[in-house]
Formats: structure tokens, C-alpha cells, sequence
């Protein structure tokens, strides 16, 4: 229960208290009047109203036209006769609570025209209790051609932000299936050829035992070398699926670039917050492919590697002062660069290659930060 009214409270802030308020406010305006029918007919009026209201919120299809003009109806027959103005607020939120475009703009469209007929009709009149309101008029007459786009806007992006929230599952449901498929086929690559190969040497080596000893030898020892081969590709597929860090990756780096003669300018703290392990160990791979990049090809002495981040992205930056990309076709040219810009693409990240003094290498991927849960905060 506490759960339900913190969410209520969070969600509709004092709306309620307003609601409330304009619930009671047809009743003062309706007693202003003398005439004891006008009062009966004022009150079974808003009864009607408040019933039909509720009725147009669980209505579907037809309906929703039915129950609207009957509003309508009731908010312009209680201005002209009790000068009360303020049931076109209602009408106003509800509209903009339907979903369907055609039927949203016919009775928005019928709303505005009948609340502005019973307001200029009030105005020519001269009535005191009217013109006494007419700030307040003025207010609900702007709020009643804005409030329903504000609201069916809202709407509109509540349900985009539920079809991307999907759409973010299924992205990571497709992520792991890909995942557990290449993990297959690197298994089947790796163990399944090399397992096979040790079986059948091992049963040549069963039959040659007795008639060549030294034939049966060599190949238990290609059988022992496979063995060791397999072991130490598993080892290193194990060592990649546990992911990178990027503070790792940036300690194998620099004995890399130790190793080149390049000297590495960083910072030595490299912090990020609410980043996956999967975000860094794409950042970290691509890192690494660029820094082979500059060992090998740039000629350089001096490698500066920045890591920033921002509340809507990461950006890893690898600049060096070697003899740069001379052309374009050197992307393509097992330099590595595509193949960091596939990786890149896979999380909707961008690669910027700037060919200036050196070469400068931007690999960019959005920040998508894990919203707390709702439930821990109440």
C-alpha cells in the first residue's frame, strides 16, 4: 500500500488536490442562482458529467465520439446558464488521452469551436459573474488549445520510450545469443578439428606400437604437441570472453609501446562510471588494435591516449606523430582500422580518423547508463 501511494504522489504530484477543487467548484457557481430548477437541473448536470467522464475513459471505439459530445454538451449548456466555464479543463485532459489521431483532432477541433462560442456568448451578454472570471477565462480558453497536445505528445513519447525499452531487451537477448553462438563455433573450431586430429592419431599410434615403435612415437608426440596447441587456444578463448578492462588493456599497452621505443603519454587514472564490462572490453579491443596500428605502421615516437567520458557517451582518442594515412584505401589495408569500425557499429558506436601531423584516432560509443530501479527508491 505504501508502495502504491509513493508512486501516485511521485507520478501525479498535486494533481489530485486540483482535480479535487474543480470537482466542487461547479456546485458554488450552480447555487448562485434563484430559480430552484436551475439549481436541480445544475446539479443532476454535473452528476451527469462526472459519470459520463468516467465511462469515456473506459470506452473504446464509437463510444469514445458518444460520451465526448455528451461533455461537450453539458460544459457548454453550464456556461451559458451558470457562467461555469471550467468543465472544458476536463474535456481538455481527455482529449488529449486519446491514442487515435483522426478522433483526437475531430473533437479537439469541436471542443475548441463550442467552448469558444460559449465564451463569446458570455462576453456579448455582460454577464457581472463572467467578467468578474475573465482572467481565468482566458487562462482555461489557452489551456484548453494547448493542454491536449502537451498530453497526447506525452503519451506519444511514454510509448516510444516502452517500444525502445523492448527494443533495448531484445538487442541484448540477441547480443547473448550471438554470444553463445560464436562461442560455439569457436569450440567446434578449435577443440572439434584438434580433437579429432589427436584420435586419430592416437589410434595410428595404437597399430604401429607393435610393428614401427619409432613410427608410434612421433606420433604421440604430434598427439602431445596438439594437445598442448588445443589447451592454450582454449586458454586464450577463455581469457577474451571474461572481457577487458580498460585500466587492463592500458597496462598491456604500454609495455607494448615500451617495447616499440614509443613513448606513451596518459593519464595513470582512468575511471568510468556505470559503464558494462561489455562497453570496455569493445573500447579496450579497439584501443588495442589501434596502438598494433601505430607500432607497425606510424613510424612515430610519441603516442597520447585520452579517455573521456560524458552522461551521453564514451570516447577513447589514440593520437600519435608518425607519417599518418597517406590515403584513404590504407583504412581498408589490414591496418585494422575496419575492423575496429565494425566493432564499433555493432554498439552504435562512430570512428573518426584524422590525418594531421601524425594520425589522430576517435572511437566514440554511447553512454548508456542502467537506471536504478524504481522499487529501491521507495
Amino acid at each position: 500500500m505504501k508502495k502504491k501511494l509513493a508512486l501516485f504522489q511521485k507520478n501525479w504530484g498535486i494533481s489530485p488536490y486540483i482535480w479535487s477543487v474543480f470537482s466542487i467548484l461547479p456546485f458554488y457557481f450552480i447555487f448562485q442562482s434563484s430559480s430552484t430548477t436551475e439549481i436541480a437541473i445544475g446539479i443532476l448536470l454535473t452528476i451527469v458529467f462526472f459519470i459520463s467522464y468516467r465511462l469515456a475513459f473506459i470506452s473504446k471505439k464509437w463510444p469514445v465520439y458518444l460520451w465526448t459530445c455528451i461533455l461537450i454538451a453539458i460544459s457548454f449548456t453550464m456556461t451559458l446558464l451558470f457562467q461555469f466555464v471550467y468543465f472544458a479543463f476536463y474535456i481538455a485532459y481527455y482529449n488529449g488521452n486519446i491514442k487515435n489521431r483522426i478522433a483526437f483532432m475531430t473533437l479537439y477541433i469541436i471542443h475548441l469551436v463550442s467552448t469558444t462560442i460559449s465564451i463569446n456568448y458570455n462576453f456579448v451578454m455582460q454577464d457581472e459573474m463572467f467578467l468578474r472570471q475573465i482572467p481565468f477565462i482566458i487562462i482555461m480558453w489557452i489551456a484548453v488549445i494547448l493542454l491536449p497536445f502537451t498530453i497526447h505528445n506525452r503519451k506519444k513519447q511514454d510509448l516510444l520510450e516502452e517500444k525502445l525499452e523492448d527494443a533495448n531487451k531484445r538487442i541484448a537477448e540477441l547480443v547473448k545469443q550471438e554470444e553463445r553462438q560464436r562461442i560455439a563455433r569457436d569450440l567446434h573450431d578449435t577443440l572439434g578439428q584438434k580433437l579429432s586430429l589427436i584420435g586419430l592419431k592416437s589410434d595410428l599410434a595404437r597399430k604401429l606400437i607393435s610393428k614401427d615403435p619409432e613410427q608410434a612415437r612421433n606420433e604421440l608426440k604430434d598427439v602431445q604437441q596438439t594437445a598442448r596447441t588445443a589447451l592454450n587456444e582454449v586458454r586464450k578463448m577463455v581469457s577474451q570472453m571474461r572481457g577487458i578492462r580498460l585500466k587492463e588493456e592500458l597496462i598491456r599497452v604500454r609495455q607494448l609501446l615500451k617495447a616499440a621505443e614509443i613513448e606513451l603519454v596518459c593519464d595513470d587514472d582512468v575511471s568510468l562510471a556505470n559503464v558494462s564490462l561489455f562497453i570496455e572490453n569493445i573500447l579496450s579491443m579497439c584501443m588495442k588494435e589501434a596502438v598494433t596500428n601505430v607500432v607497425r605502421h606510424s613510424k612515430a615516437t610519441v603516442c597520447r591516449i585520452s579517455i573521456n567520458q560524458t552522461w551521453d557517451e564514451v570516447s577513447v582518442t589514440i593520437q600519435d606523430n608518425g607519417i599518418g594515412i597517406v590515403k584513404e584505401t590504407d583504412i581498408g589495408k589490414g591496418s585494422g582500422l575496419q575492423g575496429i569500425e565494425e566493432r564499433l557499429e555493432f554498439v552504435n558506436g562512430i570512428l573518426e580518423i584524422i590525418s594531421d601531423q601524425g594520425t589522430t584516432v576517435i572511437m566514440k560509443i554511447p553512454n548508456v547508463v542502467k537506471q536504478p530501479d524504481r522499487r529501491d527508491q521507495i
